[in-house]
């Protein structure tokens, strides 16, 4: 990969688990050809790792702040984090 490549962890806080957010999540990060994974956070609030080009995740991170249709997103925080070993696909963690 080359340095044109941003990854971010994303946190997500509002109604945002039972409402479909992670799956809703990784189509949009799938449709924008970023690499990572989402996963339900103890606290109620979702966490995703996404990284490829700056523009797409740039364009991530604005998608989070409306999610799903059933979502009531209340805060998006969000900081790039060191890329240590390239990350494949987009899934689910859990």
């Amino acid at each position: 990969m080359t340095d044109a490549v941003l990854r971010v962890r994303i946190v997500v806080s509002g109604r945002v688990q039972g409402v479909g957010f992670r799956y809703a999540t990784i189509n949009e990060a799938r449709r924008l050809a970023l690499a990572g994974w989402a996963r339900n956070a103890p606290d109620g609030s979702v966490e995703i790792v996404a990284e490829g080009a700056p523009d797409a995740v740039r364009a991530l991170i604005a998608w989070c702040g409306q999610g799903p249709p059933s979502a009531r997103v209340r805060n998006v925080v969000h900081s790039e984090v060191e890329r240590d070993q390239p990350l494949g696909g987009f899934g689910v963690r859990w």
